[in-house]
């Protein structure tokens, strides 16, 4: 994406070159045999929105050190800072898009103590990303306090940092803006805007019953994933008691083939992870 912007920008680069005016320009700056400086470059780079290569060039000038590299070595340089601003900028996009309760979350975080049932391989393998390519979910299931939502979000952050839309919601919270949409008219308007988020992050599921509307609002989330993105869920309930928990026999089955069968599964076992942080 990074470099097709590039791209772009070259390509408007070599239309300002061909236009007549600018030739015209050109010739008579040649022939009047002025120097081009550092300020002109700048302030090309300023109207082309190269922000990151306009830093790199400004760097490059105090430093003497550039000065025995290769004009391509250079010009490497000063495209690479470019290219590295454009992807955190969109990164600290996704990550505000994502709404992530903790937004320091990061793999290395992660606590692997014997007793957590925690892999650390299945972790990074889902690090990867390719669950996410796949369509597949994950389903993290624990008592409270395992860290169930701190992997989860660890996860989302990894996926973000990939470059995939993320999204986190608290169950409870996605089916009351989905309700809240019912009755302002914008349903459809909201459950595209949720489709588009490649990975979808839903917290505390099987906390509360859900009524015949939430049932249905929820498995038209999951339906949609099924060919489009991910979920990865979290939910105290183990995930043999989620068919009942739906209680609606025809959409539990429906929902739960869509879930399941194709899910990597974590079950989180051991001690509260919020006391064993906090005595350390």
């Amino acid at each position: 994406m990074i470099i097709l912007e590039v791209v772009h920008i070259m390509q408007k680069v070599i239309f300002n070159l061909s236009n007549s005016n600018y030739k015209n320009k050109r010739k008579n700056y040649l022939e009047e045999n002025i120097m081009i400086s550092i300020d002109t470059i700048l302030q090309q780079a300023t109207a082309l929105n190269l922000s990151g290569f306009k830093e790199s060039l400004l760097h490059q000038s105090k430093d003497a050190n550039y000065s025995s590299l290769s004009f391509e070595e250079r010009l490497f340089h000063l495209f690479e800072s470019e290219i590295n601003q454009r992807d955190d900028k969109r990164i600290k996009r996704l990550l505000q898009a994502a709404t992530l309760k903790d937004k320091t979350a990061s793999l290395d975080q992660i606590k692997y103590l014997p007793k957590r049932n925690l892999d650390k391989s299945v972790i990074m393998s889902l690090a990867t990303g390719t669950f996410i390519n796949n369509n597949q979910n994950v389903l993290i299931t624990g008592a409270s306090g395992v860290g169930k939502s701190f992997a989860m979000q660890c996860l989302g952050k990894r996926a973000i940092d990939l470059g995939y839309t993320t999204k986190y919601y608290r169950v409870s919270n996605l089916l009351e803006e989905i309700r809240v949409s019912r009755m302002d008219g914008t349903y459809t308007k909201t459950l595209a805007k949720i489709s588009k988020f490649k990975l979808l992050l839903l917290d505390d599921f099987g906390v509360t019953p859900l009524k015949p509307d939430e049932i249905n609002d929820l498995f038209e989330i999951i339906e949609d994933r099924t060919f489009n993105g991910s979920i990865i869920i979290t939910a105290q309930l183990p995930i043999k008691d989620w068919h009942a928990y739906l209680g609606n026999e025809t959409i539990a089955d429906a929902m739960m083939d869509r879930l399941i069968h194709t899910a990597h599964k974590l079950d989180l076992k051991g001690p509260s992870m919020r006391e064993y942080l906090a005595k350390l």
